[in-house]
């Protein structure tokens, strides 16, 4: 038998065996939970939701629609628990739309997973993961994108003259092979404004010293036009339309990345050494950016 303290749930939920659900929990329709599992005060979860056997969602924790938790997959709400101890305040966790985690993970307090997350089998998890990635290992990092397709690097060599354009899946986005010039001294590659990149440079950065684990980005622009060049070693880039999205290796210095306005573009996977050249069509500044993915497809529709 379980022990169901709460008088909402929606229509069509399972509880299975042994089950514990407290009097302040929030549970919606057609949700499953399995045996052994346990919900907190202060919990909500949303509709669809399927919770394997052995979880323990405590106070603070929520999850939205259509999520997965898989067999004994543990979240935690105090960082620093003592017996004996309440913690000074719950540290909230959410777990958003459509993520799914693996059987063993372990979830720390105050993290969210957006939409579509994939936590791996054992992963912990001890910072926010952002939309679509796949996250595993101890501590969790970024190993790809789901709904993304595995990434096809173009064979460049450094001492050929190569150029031309390839064809990408997402709309305005444009991956150029820059020309190379070699000679016995070594090889010089360069690009030309209006011709290989495709606007008026006005600025420059420069991203390096990036711990593999670390994602840049994850933004889009209102106006800037964007092109990008791995200058030292490797990195990736997933760049996103709104319906198509793709995933590039920039992993040579004659080759480049157009990246337009509102393109929702993602670095990460960048080798020890990587060192990313990004040109600018305009000055730095804040009011461009768009750093949520729910705001940027709600623009991008309404385009």
């Amino acid at each position: 038998m379980s022990v169901v303290e709460t008088d909402s749930i929606g229509e069509g939920t399972r509880i299975e065996a042994f089950s514990h659900v407290m009097p302040g929990a929030k549970i919606g329709r057609d949700c499953k939970l399995g045996d052994h599992t346990y919900i907190g005060n202060g919990v909500t979860i949303g509709d669809r939701v399927t919770v394997h056997c052995g979880v323990q969602l405590w106070d603070g924790v929520t999850i939205e629609d259509d999520v997965l938790i898989g067999p004994n997959a543990t979240f935690i709400n105090d960082r620093y628990p003592r017996s004996n101890q309440k913690p000074e305040r719950v540290l909230p966790t959410l777990v958003k739309r459509g993520a799914s985690i693996g059987a063993n993970a372990t979830i720390l307090p105050g993290i969210t997973l957006e939409e579509q997350v994939m936590v791996g089998a054992g992963a912990v998890v001890t910072r926010n993961v952002p939309r679509n990635a796949v996250v595993a290992g101890n501590p969790a990092r970024i190993i790809s994108y789901a709904g993304v397709p595995r990434p096809v690097a173009p064979v460049l060599s450094p001492t050929r003259q190569e150029t031309g354009t390839e064809e990408t899946r997402v709309a305005g986005v444009i991956l150029r092979r820059l020309p190379v010039a070699p000679d016995l001294r070594g090889a010089l590659s360069f690009g030309e404004v209006n011709q290989h990149i495709p606007f008026e440079i006005k600025r420059y950065f420069v991203v390096f010293d990036v711990s593999n684990e670390h994602v840049r980005g994850e933004h889009a622009h209102r106006k800037l036009h964007q092109f990008l060049i791995c200058v030292h070693g490797r990195c990736c880039v997933v760049a996103d339309d709104g319906v198509q999205a793709q995933e590039f290796v920039l992993d040579a210095p004659n080759l480049g990345l157009y990246i337009p306005p509102m393109t929702w573009a993602v670095q990460y996977k960048y080798s020890r050494d990587g060192v990313l050249l990004a040109f600018t069509s305009d000055l730095y500044d804040p009011a461009d950016y768009i750093r949520d993915y729910a705001e940027f497809r709600t623009l991008k529709s309404g385009q």
